[in-house]
């Protein structure tokens, strides 16, 4: 391999304190400052020229370097390696400089830089590039999100009110490809919209999200041990990238975005300033005309598109797309009533009754609420937008309440129908009244308990006087039963009354309510 290329001095006291000092290798190198590599190769040059100090010291400088580096010097540098695609190159996955080198002697076996001249060479490059080419983002590693300082709007075309909205900004490391979305907010909803969106656009899914620690996406900030907002975290789980927050007040965290955000501005809002949208929609659809060409256009430092070098660097690696959309929900804290419900937007869902007077925490989604009281789910209910309405299971409620619950005017009915038609009838006039039926239910349930308790023959005949006066309760029929009225004949002889069958009647809801 050729050696580091020196000066003639150096190369002149290397020769010296080898053959004129016998000094080793190493002692040599230390004290010049050169690697033990180069000494070697100096020696092993000098000793294939057949040349001993004494041929050295008196040989002019010019004659001992192109002696000894004359050829290797043009070749190497008619071979001068390219530090772009260098640059390009080690952003793919598992590529590091030692391979480029060896790919670059394959295709330059004579003359060629050694790996010290081929690294110091792309260094020097490097330094003199923009501080934000000091980071190395590997393909389908990094999205960098944030949001714009300068807002974009809208006017509603009714009132005339100016919108204001904010602006979405993604940007993959390796490629500088970009996405370019306005939100009518920072909320979580719509910062988790704007990310499904990206992911969408991109077609796949980066290893790593940096976002900035915005509220929407932290809910503590920090620059060790950030807190993710946990709906955020739900999302990133579901798509398989893991959040990394960018440290606060540290922009080269996240310079791709910063740099992203910037070129949004002059290239898409810029052009944009003399145009006037009527929706949030109509923006977008503007701001993804001015995104194709945005992707589209070379880069002068990359000698191509972010939609090249997207295609050639960060779409092979991304993560594929799940199969169905993340579905944002809000997390919600409850705390259980003493009917076993919790309250949800003005609606109530049950949970096992045990759990009453504990704090839960809901996840409230487009189409299911669920509950977890930890990490555990407790149960999951349909959404409902019934303000003041009640979702309950069965198997959540008290035995006690579960066997009342069972209760439909149809069974009361039926076994009111055992006793005579008396108790009949005061059980259907009990159940059509204008009041809420868990009322009539228990005095229902009390009637036809004293059944049980004076024997089916008493309880017609206290039903008898009732019907007779319309004494339609619980209570009168009870004391008619303990004073022993029933024994008494009545001093108004009842008729069969008509009267509404309850199954129709508007005030009693079925069977179907307590389900």
């Amino acid at each position: 391999m050729p050696a580091e290329r020196l000066s003639m001095r150096k190369t002149k006291e290397i020769l010296y304190l080898k053959w004129a000092e016998h000094r080793r290798h190493r002692d040599i190198a230390r004290a010049l400052g050169v690697g033990v590599g180069t000494v070697s190769e100096t020696v092993r040059r000098a000793a294939a020229k057949q040349l001993d100090w004494p041929a050295v010291e008196a040989m002019p400088e010019p004659q001992l370097e192109a002696l000894l580096y004359g050829a290797a010097s043009q070749d190497a540098a008619a071979a001068l390696p390219d530090p772009v695609k260098l640059h390009q190159e080690l952003k793919r996955p598992g590529v590091t400089l030692a391979l480029l080198h060896e790919e670059y002697l394959a295709q330059h076996p004579d003359g060629a830089y050694s790996y010290s001249q081929f690294c110091r060479h792309f260094a020097r490059w490097r330094r003199r590039q923009h501080v934000v080419m000091h980071q190395e983002h590997r393909a389908g590693e990094k999205m960098f999100t944030d949001f714009s300082g300068k807002k974009p709007h809208w006017v509603d075309p009714t009132t005339g009110e100016l919108h204001e909205v904010e602006l979405f900004v993604a940007v993959l490391g390796a490629s500088n490809y970009t996405y370019v979305e306005a939100t009518e907010s920072q909320r979580v909803e719509h910062w988790i919209a704007a990310h499904v969106h990206a992911f969408e656009f991109f077609g796949g899914v980066a290893a790593l999200t940096v976002p900035d620690q915005l509220k929407s996406g932290v809910t503590r900030a920090c620059a060790y041990e950030p807190v993710i907002q946990r709906t955020y975290e739900e999302c990133a789980h579901h798509y398989g990238t893991l959040i990394v927050p960018a440290r606060p007040r540290r922009p080269r965290d996240k310079a791709k975005v910063e740099v992203g955000v910037q070129i949004a501005q002059r290239w898409i809002l810029a052009r944009l300033r003399h145009l006037t949208f009527f929706s949030l929609a109509e923006l977008n659809e503007a701001i993804r005309s001015l995104l194709i060409d945005l992707n589209a256009r070379t880069m002068r430092r990359y000698r191509a598109s972010r939609r090249e070098l997207f295609e050639r660097l960060d779409a092979p690696h991304l993560k594929p797309l799940p199969e169905r959309r993340f579905e944002c929900a809000t997390w919600l804290k409850a705390r259980v009533n003493i009917n076993y419900h919790v309250k949800v937007e003005e609606h109530f869902y049950s949970v096992p009754y045990q759990l009453v007077h504990q704090q839960l925490e809901v996840r409230v989604a487009a189409s299911v609420v669920e509950i977890f009281t930890g990490t555990k789910r407790v149960t999951a209910h349909p959404r409902s937008l019934v303000r003041n309405g009640y979702s309950t299971k069965p198997e959540h409620m008290p035995r006690a309440h579960r066997a009342h619950a069972e209760w439909t005017p149809e069974r009361m009915l039926t076994w009111a129908h055992k006793f005579g038609p008396y108790t009949t009838t005061l059980v259907e006039h009990l159940l059509a009244r204008p009041e809420h039926p868990e009322h009539a239910y228990n005095a229902c349930l009390g009637i036809l308990r004293l059944g049980k308790e004076y024997g089916p023959e008493r309880l017609e005949t206290a039903a008898v006087r009732a019907v007779a006066l319309k004494a339609y309760s619980y209570r009168y029929v009870a004391n008619v039963l303990k004073n022993n009225l029933d024994r008494l004949p009545p001093r108004v002889q009842p008729t069969q009354p008509s009267v509404p069958r309850v199954t129709t009647h508007e005030n009693v809801r079925g069977e179907d309510y307590y389900r």
